[in-house]
């Protein structure tokens, strides 16, 4: 092959128009979805202090905020609840009145054509903190599973277009898989928490969602963040089980998890730009040591070429208002 002067790699970068006529990663609004938390007993939204520009919502709120993030172009929002009253079986994941369920119902009522996705995972609802039900200072696996399978199954009665387990218990795939489609509910996809890491990023969440776990912590249940291979097996497990979308989580950190799950598997592939990675970005920019909009376009295609389909992010709204400004 000739190589230089021949061959100029700089032909096609001279302008944006050239650049983006070469471009091979694109992205686009459609690809965002907004996760959103909602908060009983709070009449205005309630700032988070770790993550500037986020905000627990209250109830009477939410149709106003995703009616905003619908003329945006965003498609899919991502529902946490904060209860008021926590126990140990988190009884409120599941109350025909809890908080989730009553902001689907409004979301569907205000803004139907938006996509409502909700977490399945009993952390936030639980007086201990932990994704599953508690014995002698262990999370137990088994007897776990029907609670979460009677929360997604609330969710969906509620009007929740997509359910997503995050707690990561063994078989929990399968469980909502049979029982939503004993139910009648054949047609609901399950975005399935198949490669999430115990991870140190995560920090902000805890308090952004008060699921802060009262003792030890999750890497009992949660992915080790050596480990890639056995990413792959728990993708495989939930693709058995009746995954219509896998998940790797957290994202930036793990772009070669991202990666090797593309070349995996054909099933749509979601990732979470997780908590802490957004109040990194934020931080940074805020001390003016880098610009904010660049790194976050620059991140979220990062994403994107590493194989996502579609990306979970707290930075949707703005960009989603940075690309239509092109």
């Amino acid at each position: 092959m000739t190589g230089f002067p021949i061959v100029r790699m700089r032909r096609t970068r001279q302008n944006e128009v050239l650049r983006s006529l070469v471009r091979e990663t694109h992205l686009q609004a459609s690809q965002l979805i907004y996760p959103m938390f909602i908060a009983e007993d709070i009449n205005e939204p309630r700032a988070i202090a770790s993550m500037p520009g986020i905000v627990q919502w209250p109830l009477e709120l939410v149709g106003r905020e995703v009616e905003r993030l619908a003329k945006l172009g965003i498609p899919g929002v991502f529902l946490f609840g904060i209860p008021t009253e926590k126990d140990e079986v988190g009884s409120q994941a599941y109350a025909e009145q809890g908080i989730i369920q009553q902001a689907i119902r409004r979301i569907k009522a205000e803004v139907p054509e938006m996509l409502v996705i909700t977490d399945v995972c009993l952390c936030e609802y639980t007086s201990h903190g932990h994704c599953g039900v508690i014995h002698n200072g262990d999370v137990l696996n088994d007897e776990s599973l029907d609670l979460l399978a009677r929360m997604a199954s609330s969710h969906v009665e509620a009007g929740a277009d997509i359910v997503a387990p995050s707690d990561m218990m063994d078989g929990r795939v399968g469980v909502l898989r049979h029982t939503l489609d004993e139910q009648g509910h054949k047609q609901i996809p399950i975005m399935a928490y198949s490669a999430k890491f115990a991870s140190g990023f995560y920090g902000p969440f805890r308090e952004a969602a008060g699921s802060a776990p009262q003792f030890g912590d999750r890497r009992s249940y949660q992915m080790d963040p050596a480990n890639a291979r056995e990413a792959l097996r728990e993708v495989d497990l939930d693709i058995s089980e009746g995954a219509d979308i896998v998940m790797v989580k957290p994202a930036m950190a793990y772009m070669d998890i991202i990666h090797r799950v593309r070349e995996h598997c054909d099933l749509p592939l979601a990732v979470y730009n997780v908590s802490g990675e957004y109040s990194m970005i934020k931080a940074a920019a805020q001390n003016g040591w880098i610009e904010e909009r660049r790194v976050v376009m620059e991140v979220l295609t990062g994403l994107r070429r590493a194989g996502a389909d579609m990306l979970i992010t707290y930075f949707a709204p703005e960009v989603s208002q940075w690309l239509k400004e092109g």
